[in-house]
């Protein structure tokens, strides 16, 4: 599918909840209100979804949350997703907590490849960020998952005031794993607003001082809009997603659909399209319910913005908080 600006759009972000099990501050908070159960897309309906998408022309998909591993029957809906005509890569957007208990089926389905979000290797400083003591579990994850020979990439937020020092002791994890570290900066959205983040042109120039024979890395990594950089000899990469200093619109390449079965062309606008609502109906055939969804996607499709804003905050206008619309 060709957008109005030409890109090719083939790639698709399924959130499958919004619940999970830890409580990073800046993305899910204790005491969040949570959807109700009766909202949320079966997995019936994500694949119903998926297929028509599927058909459109979307190619990839990558599996999100909330943290997508505390639904029960993930690795299935993987499976499920795997096995739809057309599709060429199904990956996963995890915290770690749970994939080590998931990973013999996640690979037995074909998982594509695994994001991990980690923002910290210092134990109290995880429990400050996330509310939890679980950052053992994630750096076995971490560990079992490379040597299943599955790729895997740590998504890393950096903040002031708390973890922004700590980006020397993450990028060494590409010096001893074939791991693709990324630093991501913290986008305005929900209660990232509340927060001051440290951005990529700053970390960067931090990083060639440090390390003067850093050298780009042109390889195609996966299908997001990270900038990457390689230490000689080092196993992994190192990349940047400059969502705030760095606009990858040119780019894009996505969708986002929300648990609630909400297709999102942009982050950064409120601007979406209710495909849950019509695969929710009762009165129409199958066959034109699936009509009516794959019409739903080409028009999120032709809704993408030629752009985000998120550098003018008064020109964003989504005031959803992340985990409602998704990972």
């Amino acid at each position: 599918m060709k957008d109005t600006y030409g890109r090719t759009i083939d790639y698709m972000r399924i959130s499958i909840t919004d619940r999970c099990n830890l409580r990073c501050r800046y993305c899910m908070p204790d005491g969040v209100e949570l959807v109700p159960m009766s909202d949320i897309l079966t997995f019936e309906e994500i694949v119903r979804i998926a297929a028509a998408a599927a058909k459109a022309g979307i190619r990839k998909f990558k599996v999100t949350g909330g943290e997508p591993l505390v639904r029960l029957g993930c690795p299935e809906l993987v499976g499920e997703l795997k096995q739809i005509t057309g599709v060429e890569q199904v990956t996963l957007t995890t915290n770690g907590v749970l994939l080590s208990k998931y990973l013999e089926p996640l690979a037995a389905v074909g998982l594509d490849g695994v994001n991990i979000s980690l923002d910290t290797l210092n134990r109290q400083t995880y429990e400050r960020i996330t509310g939890r003591d679980e950052l053992n579990q994630v750096l076995k994850s971490i560990d079992l998952t490379v040597e299943k020979g599955i790729p895997v990439k740590l998504n890393c937020v950096l903040q002031r005031g708390l973890n922004a020092h700590e980006w020397e002791a993450l990028i060494r994890f590409t010096r001893e794993r074939p791991i693709d570290v990324r630093f991501i900066e913290l986008m305005p959205i929900g209660y990232g607003r509340e927060f001051e983040a440290v951005y990529n042109e700053e970390l960067l120039e931090k990083l060639q001082a440090l390390c003067p024979d850093l050298e780009p890395d042109e390889r195609v990594h996966g299908n997001g809009p990270a900038i990457y950089y390689r230490l000689p000899g080092a196993k992994g990469s190192i990349g940047f997603i400059s969502a705030m200093h760095g606009k990858f619109c040119a780019h894009c390449n996505r969708l986002r659909l929300t648990s609630r079965g909400m297709l999102k062309p942009c982050l950064c606008y409120e601007d979406s399209v209710d495909v849950g609502g019509i695969i929710r109906q009762n009165g129409p055939g199958r066959d034109e319910i699936n009509r009516q969804i794959q019409e739903a996607i080409r028009q999120a499709v032709a809704l993408k913005p030629e752009c985000h804003s998120f550098e003018a905050l008064d020109g964003v206008t989504e005031r959803k908080r992340m985990i409602e619309i998704g990972g």
